[in-house]
């Protein structure tokens, strides 16, 4: 849709929020680090366009850590936590010794990195440093064990200030200038290591001030690649942003919402689970009812969504009604617990179009309801007084097919109907045999089809051909 085009900076800072987030960082993270990236690369050659390079890769450094989430909390038992205390160095030691087998993570990780570099058209040299983000100087990096000189310098520009900032404000400037003079000639080069140890204290300072970042092209981006990489954090979720702002539109329009409300209302959809990036994956995998001390972080969701949205002059609007997804019209619902005549229309066709996609989906905990049950749950809470009735009937008419989006050609030609199928499935954490016994199959010939798609979309990992078939419209 055009009114999902977004500002490409404003895009790029969302999806460093979204990063910061997943790696259990506070927010700005990322933009302090690119300050202090920039600031390194200037020190070293001065103004151009290899610092603004620096900037770039630094802030979407995380943009693919949604992708292989799931991997880590398997790894780390959570996520968030896992990730937070691999960047400050305290780790345990069962920790340390699993980060060894982290390689398949960085694959994933960089080639989605890698991909969404690419779909914002940033170019080569930003695509190249989020593909080899994690390689180092002695050749122990990954996800290709490159070794010096092979790597790009923009890397070890950006792991300087991702070490700077993070070190310094866990341990301490001191504390962090030692570690990462330790790491000269292993992790980075040493001259630059030193050359950003004469600056560090000076340099972060500048890294808190306030700065005016802005996209001088004027490029408009698609809003939906940041919800496809917001959906990437836990498998289950592929696409749902996506189909959930199509509803709200056909809901909106059949409802006879002014226009501009209803498309605030879509971006507000495609935008509202920054904050789910915040919540260890373990936490949403729970087969059961969440824990009350899980259930408190979850309701710190639309809080985070609120706070990262607000920090973005192009998403405030819409941050601010994405942080109200969860609002209920008793006050029953959170962060702020909201009601009655606080909650506008747009809120309302929001929360019942959410509540209706989380219905209709599978989740670890429950099956997905089928249109009936769904239908009878959610008309049920508007009697309860929780949603207003008539944006669920709305909601209702149009998932009915009034509003329904049309049906997906199959792969837009570049995909065979079954690669298209098998894609679908797989998007969504599907194994190679639970297609097969889905789709009534040979394990061996979905491992046929997903190697061709893998082929078709340049890709190697199903992380980053989900991201790639969302963003050509293939699924």
């Amino acid at each position: 849709m055009a009114s999902d085009g977004i500002e490409l900076q404003a895009a790029v800072l969302a999806l460093s929020m979204v990063g910061d987030l997943s790696m259990g960082q506070p927010l700005g993270q990322s933009r302090r680090s690119a300050r202090l990236a920039r600031l390194l690369a200037q020190a070293c050659h001065g103004a151009g366009e290899h610092a603004e390079v620096a900037r770039q890769v630094s802030l979407l450094r995380w943009s693919g850590c949604t992708a292989n989430a799931e991997g880590f909390a398997r790894l780390l038992g959570d996520d968030v936590g896992g990730r937070s205390a691999m960047l400050s160095q305290t780790l345990d030691s069962a920790g340390r010794r699993a980060m060894r087998r982290t390689t398949p993570l960085a694959v994933v990780h960089c080639e989605v990195a890698g991909e969404v570099a690419h779909t914002l058209g940033l170019g080569a040299a930003v695509e190249q440093g989020l593909r080899n983000v994690f390689e180092q100087f002695d050749g122990q990096g990954r996800p290709f064990g490159l070794r010096h000189p092979q790597v790009p310098e923009v890397v070890y520009q950006v792991m300087l200030a991702g070490d700077l900032e993070i070190l310094a404000r866990v341990h301490g400037l001191e504390a962090a200038l030692a570690w990462i003079a330790a790491q000269a000639d292993r992790r980075y080069p040493a001259v630059l290591a030193a050359e950003l140890a004469r600056h560090a204290a000076d340099w972060l300072e500048i890294a808190d001030a306030p700065e005016e970042e802005l996209d001088a092209s004027g490029a408009q981006v698609p809003l939906t690649l940041v919800a496809d990489v917001i959906d990437l954090k836990l498998p289950w979720l592929a696409g749902y942003s996506r189909r959930a702002a199509e509803l709200v539109r056909q809901a909106g329009r059949l409802w006879s919402l002014d226009e501009a409300v209803v498309e605030q209302a879509a971006q507000a959809a495609l935008i509202h689970g920054i904050g789910r990036a915040a919540v260890p994956n373990r936490i949403w995998n729970a087969p059961g009812a969440p824990l009350a001390g899980d259930f408190e972080q979850i309701r710190l969701v639309p809080y985070w969504t609120a706070r990262a949205c607000s920090r973005i002059p192009a998403l405030a609007a819409p941050g601010k009604l994405a942080s109200s997804a969860y609002e209920r019209l008793d006050g029953s619902g959170y962060f702020r617990e909201l009601g009655g005549e606080a909650l506008p229309s747009a809120q309302r066709l929001l929360a019942a179009a959410l509540a209706w996609q989380a219905l209709g989906s599978e989740r670890p905990w429950r099956p997905a309801f089928d249109a009936g049950e769904a239908q009878r749950v959610l008309l049920d809470e508007a009697g309860r007084g929780r949603f207003d009735p008539q944006a669920c009937q709305a909601v209702i008419a149009a998932a009915r097919g009034d509003g329904a989006l049309a049906p997906c050609r199959s792969g837009n030609g570049l995909l065979s109907e079954r690669e298209t199928q098998i894609l679908r499935c797989i998007s969504l954490g599907g194994s190679n045999k639970e297609v097969a016994r889905q789709l009534g199959i040979s394990p061996s010939t979905v491992r046929t089809h997903v190697e061709s798609v893998f082929r078709k979309l340049q890709c190697t990992t199903r992380a980053a051909a989900t991201l790639k078939a969302f963003t050509l419209g293939l699924i």
